[in-house]
């Protein structure tokens, strides 16, 4: 065997619920073989896990993961104006070398804080395949598309998008998808486009829709229809598309989304800063519309830990629909794992604990006041525990994080580099006053 975790606590978050008490998890050649008191035989890795709490990795469902050079830059803004007068005219001046630093950046806080797999839609992503190939994280990769330039942009952007699709779709850690940015910047033949070369390699889509009110009255206006009404016309939603957001969504339209099997990747935190609303959450788990999490770009959340987002999902529903009972903890949890593998198509392979399954698991360090006493896994995770709580991170079965140390990367050098990049990219913007 490659690795046995022993004697820790297990959350399974598999069909049954299960959390195990002093119990054993064995991996060998990148999945589970045994779940149990004890596992014979000799692994190259053991891990003690006595004082430990082993889950499944978070799945982060939705970010831009290059963002993080701009996290800080432009904050307490409506999502217009800091698209429109701060982010977008910096991104413009975005390189190759920018890309790979923040990439590096994002990838080690989310191995640090407890995500083993995320969902990005960024440009120049096939930098950011290379970053995650190397580092050993598992992901879910889009190239963005949108055509507010016109035909030529709109033929170039869907090139690149079907080049990625080949690049990566023999990957075992690399989940290629398409990435229409948003209805609002999407024609209508791109969005067509895009329906067609879904169909053509059997891809995944993940598009914002319906983030902010203003967005949904702009399309009412121009189109006579709601977000997912317009989307459902041109035939665009299926099981396969992941509505980032869906914060301003009618009756009808959660009608469709159940129909045509559309999953939502959920940002609370993000939603929250730019006051962007609050999705229906409990309406579309009560609809049995698959939710999972998303922390959105560091540069509008302003993290990309999932344990915040985590606790955040349990109590801003019970707040707003004042019940505590809206999203319990274990709904949440579901959301955090094995929700985000079934809106990623994973499920089958990541987001549980089960014997067979890749070997995606993070280990918490229970050995802390705030996690004392351990009376309920479940509610720990979801309302105390931190991602700085994380000792171990396996992605794939191999070791990503040890008691706490990156294996893959070498974090001081990365922050050196992010820091370079990100003067670079703003000295290029006439905002360098910006990096303190």
């Amino acid at each position: 065997m490659d690795i046995v975790i022993e004697g820790a606590t297990v959350a399974c978050v598999d069909p049954r619920g299960r959390v195990l008490k002093d119990c054993s998890i064995a991996i060998d050649d990148g999945r589970i073989i045994g779940i149990g008191g004890k596992i014979k035989g000799e692994a190259e890795h053991v891990i003690d896990g006595r004082g430990m709490l082993a889950m499944p990795g978070l799945v982060n469902t939705h970010t831009h993961l290059p963002m993080t050079l701009l996290r800080g830059v432009a904050d307490d803004l409506p999502l217009m104006t800091w698209l429109e007068d701060h982010i977008w005219p910096i991104e413009a001046n975005l390189s190759e070398s920018h890309i790979r630093a923040g990439s590096n950046l994002g990838i080690a806080e989310m191995i640090q804080s407890g995500t083993t797999c995320f969902s990005d839609m960024y440009w120049h992503m096939e930098v950011v395949g290379e970053c995650v190939e190397k580092t050993g994280i598992r992901a879910a990769l889009s190239t963005p598309l949108l055509d507010v330039k016109g035909p030529d942009q709109r033929g170039k952007l869907l090139r690149d998008g079907e080049d990625m699709i080949k690049r990566f779709n023999a990957s075992d850690r690399i989940t290629p998808f398409l990435g229409p940015h948003a209805p609002y910047t999407c024609s209508e033949e791109l969005l067509l486009a895009v329906k067609d070369l879904q169909e053509k390699h059997d891809v995944g889509v993940h598009i914002h829709v319906s983030e902010t009110a203003d967005e949904v009255e702009n399309l009412k206006h121009s189109k006579g229809m709601r977000p997912f009404e317009y989307l459902d016309g041109l035939g665009f939603l299926n099981e396969r598309v992941i509505a980032a957001h869906s914060v301003w969504v009618s009756e009808d339209e959660m009608e469709i989304m159940k129909k045509r099997g559309v999953k939502v990747a959920h940002n609370p935190v993000s939603n929250m800063k730019i006051a962007a609303g609050v999705a229906p959450v409990p309406e579309f788990l009560k609809r049995g519309i698959t939710v999972g999490l998303g922390t959105d770009g560091a540069a509008s959340n302003n993290t990309l830990d999932m344990f915040e987002d985590l606790k955040i999902a349990a109590l801003l529903h019970k707040v707003m629909s004042k019940d505590p009972r809206a999203v319990p903890a274990e709904a949440a949890l579901e959301m955090a794992t094995i929700g985000g593998a079934r809106a990623l198509g994973l499920e089958d392979e990541i987001g549980s604990i089960e014997t067979g399954k890749k070997a995606d698991i993070i280990l918490i360090d229970l050995k802390k006041p705030h996690l004392t006493p351990l009376t309920n896994p479940v509610s720990h995770l979801v309302y105390a525990a931190k991602g700085g709580d994380v000792s171990h991170t396996i992605v794939d079965g191999r070791i990503l994080m040890s008691e706490r140390t990156l294996t893959t990367l070498d974090e001081d050098a990365l922050m050196r580099e992010a820091t370079v990049q990100t003067r670079d990219l703003l000295e290029k913007s006439g905002t360098s006053d910006r990096l303190f």
